[in-house]
């Protein structure tokens, strides 16, 4: 297949967590690209996270909802949309526990409302970016992308139905869809409530890590740069109306990570605070990323525990960042 390329990216969610990151990647890669980042500034989107980039000619800032019809369309009537990368997401599970509402509106409605516009604007891709959580909890083995999605919280559920809204798009109405199922991302500028930059933020101020249950729960982590260029890769190769599971083959227990951390900076484990396990908390996701690295020819190529150094590291050394988040939080 020939690889794809663009002259207009529509990134929605781009002031997150991984949709920054992301961008970052796309200027430094394609610096031809022109990107617009829609977000609508929740709690967890920061335009600090792209301040360096904010005056660049290629990149465009628009505030708006995903699920709001009228400010989707007039982005694509402003100019011609190649692709779109769907970020946009509420995406904490606790808070989906508390209020699933607002994932159902964003998630799944939000979806469907930038699928309306791809549909209609004739864009060349859409890129929806999913999470290895749609599968549900498995003891053993991997899940393969044909396996069925068992969702167990309001947040994987929103994700699902986000996902079922996509395939449909594609099946009906020939929409050029692919997937993207990707595990724990982890580095800077993830928001300060995620277990990784939650404990080591509580951590430099000498704050106990809440660590749920037994901490044995067990996740793959990818550091984002590494998903950054798996995306890439699905992107401009990846097959119309595919997914695509992206992991890093890093299965670690929540103890292991918050025991990893506690030595990196110097803490003992008496810092460690059990608290009451989380309601419908999965106990081990894995996938079986064959698929992309077969077709794709993609592999991780940061090394687990030098990531995670650097990543502590790195909120150690931007303390301005992430104090006014907490702050604000609390």
């Amino acid at each position: 297949m020939e690889e794809r390329s663009f002259k207009t990216l529509l990134i929605t969610g781009g002031a997150g967590f991984i949709g920054s990151n992301f961008i970052h990647y796309i200027v430094r890669k394609y610096p031809e690209y022109s990107i617009i980042n829609l977000d609508k500034l929740t709690y967890a989107g920061n335009l600090e996270n792209l301040r360096d980039i904010e005056n660049n000619p290629n990149y465009k800032f628009i505030k708006g909802d995903i699920a709001d019809r009228k400010i989707v369309s007039e982005i694509f009537n402003s100019r011609k949309i190649d692709a779109v990368i769907n970020f946009a997401a509420e995406s904490h599970v606790d808070r989906s526990i508390g209020n699933p509402g607002i994932f159902i509106q964003t998630d799944i409605y939000g979806t469907y409302i930038l699928l309306e516009a791809v549909k209609k604007y004739s864009s060349s891709i859409f890129l929806q970016i999913s999470t290895d959580e749609v599968y549900g909890s498995i003891e053993n083995g991997s899940f393969k992308e044909d396996d069925p999605l068992r969702p167990n919280s309001p947040y994987s559920a929103s994700k699902a139905g986000a996902e079922m809204i996509v395939r449909s798009f594609f099946k009906t109405f020939g929409t050029p869809i692919i997937i993207t199922r990707t595990t724990n991302n982890f580095g800077p500028y993830q928001y300060p409530e995620k277990i990784i930059p939650l404990f080591v933020t509580n951590l430099i101020d000498n704050i106990k890590v809440p660590l749920y249950g037994d901490g044995m729960n067990v996740r793959d982590w990818i550091y984002v740069i590494d998903n950054c260029s798996a995306l890439d890769c699905v992107l401009h190769n990846g097959r119309v109306g595919e997914a695509y599971n992206i992991g890093a083959g890093n299965e670690k227990s929540n103890i292991w990570i918050t025991k990893e951390i506690l030595k990196l900076l110097d803490k003992p484990e008496s810092m460690i605070e059990p608290v009451e396990d989380r309601l419908g908390h999965d106990r081990r996701y894995s996938v079986d990323c064959t698929k992309i690295k077969a077709e794709l020819g993609w592999s991780p190529q940061n090394n687990f525990e030098k990531a995670l150094k650097e990543t502590v590291s790195w909120y150690a050394a931007n303390e301005n960042w992430w104090r006014p988040l907490k702050k604000k939080s609390i």
